[in-house]
């Protein structure tokens, strides 16, 4: 008797391995999608934090050049943005080749804005993360259309 004990050999069957991936998967099924909105997610806020580094870059242009509110950059001064962002980053490396490109890779428009105004974020941006965005997210910027 101990000895048929002995010899039986240990081991899951195919039906406990079958169970065991069976609730995996339905752990994946529930895990990914909150996944996939937390990187949207972020990627709407790396875009919004862009925003702001253009945003105080006009700022500090525009103090250190005597620009009043009202004054409405130029491609010039687009172009002279770029020393007031900081060197080695994707925004200073795309402002450094003409207008700037958020996260997504959405071009914001900077000539043309007036200073004192808000800036508008990409309509293309707006639209890719609109379903982890309402309409109170990019506030104080202005949503594109």
């Amino acid at each position: 008797m101990l000895q048929n004990l002995n010899s039986r050999r240990g081991g899951f069957t195919l039906v406990e391995i079958m169970i065991v991936v069976a609730i995996i998967a339905l752990l994946a099924t529930f895990a990914v999608p909150g996944f996939m909105r937390a990187r949207l997610r972020t990627q709407a806020t790396a875009c919004k934090e862009d925003l702001r580094q253009i945003d105080q870059a006009i700022d500090q242009y525009a103090m250190e050049k005597n620009k009043a509110n009202g004054y409405t950059l130029l491609d010039a001064d687009t172009k002279a943005l770029a020393g007031y962002i900081k060197k080695s980053t994707a925004l200073y490396n795309s402002l450094d080749g003409g207008a700037p490109v958020d996260t997504l890779g959405s071009a914001i428009t900077v000539t043309g804005v007036v200073i004192g105004n808000p800036l508008t974020v990409p309509a293309t941006t707006v639209t890719a993360v609109s379903a982890v965005t309402d309409g109170t997210f990019w506030s104080p910027f202005v949503t594109g259309t």
